[in-house]
């Protein structure tokens, strides 16, 4: 019977039919990674008042955004005109403001934050910035990157300045993802289809599909986050 974080991760045969897969007290960045290479995340859950568990979730129906399913409204092509978009300009801002609790259906807490600020630092998880042209941050995303797998974990916009800023940034991660080669075997993975990334272009797939994607994408070369955008170009405009 699988005991450890390592064999029960490792062994999708053993998860139960259901997004949840197992709970733990605690988290680290190296379990964190090996969640990632075998389909898993992070996410805590509990009752008010009390220390949530952190849950590990591998969803029987997992949403993933294709690189070339990406839909641009022609109103998101117009608001991308507005922003400049940067790759790791404001990692902590974003993050930060990704785990606002006055956030509706916020679960960042400070064990999530201290883990993906860790694997920022060691260069796992990077952010996307959209930033107003007098220099104000309006939107952004961050996640994890892995060779060919990009795992979504949150974005947020300013609601008064940032109309749009979150999917502008997503397109600009789109557009990075791309230019990194074989965008059809790469996994932009957004965790749950939503009605909001639906338009978009997110589609779901079933958990064995996901992992056997994952499995073709994890080998690929990583996207060029070495050279951050800074203002030269605008997303949606490739």
């Amino acid at each position: 019977m699988a005991t450890t974080f390592s064999e029960i991760f490792t062994d999708p045969g053993s998860w139960p039919a259901q997004d949840a897969v197992l709970r733990s007290t605690s988290i680290s960045a190296e379990v964190t990674l090996l969640a990632y290479r075998h389909g898993l995340f992070p996410m805590p859950i509990g009752e008010p008042g009390r220390q949530p568990w952190m849950w590990w979730w591998s969803p029987v129906r997992r949403g993933v955004l294709p690189l070339d399913g990406l839909r641009v409204s022609r109103s998101l092509r117009k608001s991308a005109r507005r922003f400049h978009v940067t790759v790791d300009a404001a990692f902590d801002e974003v993050l930060s403001r990704c785990a606002d609790p006055r956030r509706d259906g916020g679960w960042i807490d400070a064990r999530i934050g201290a883990v993906y600020a860790e694997l920022h630092r060691r260069g796992v998880v990077h952010s996307v910035e959209s930033w107003t042209a007098d220099g104000r941050l309006a939107g952004g995303l961050y996640g994890v990157s892995m060779g060919g797998l990009f795992a979504g974990e949150s974005m947020f916009h300013d609601p008064e300045i940032g109309r749009d800023a979150s999917k502008v940034a997503l397109v600009g991660l789109v557009e990075r993802l791309r230019a990194a080669g074989t965008p059809e075997r790469r996994l932009l993975d957004v965790q749950w289809r939503t009605d909001h990334l639906a338009t978009l272009g997110a589609v779901e797939i079933p958990r064995a599909e996901y992992l056997t994607r994952l499995r073709a994408a994890l080998p690929l070369t990583e996207p060029d986050w070495g050279r951050p955008e800074r203002g030269a170009r605008r997303a949606g405009t490739a």
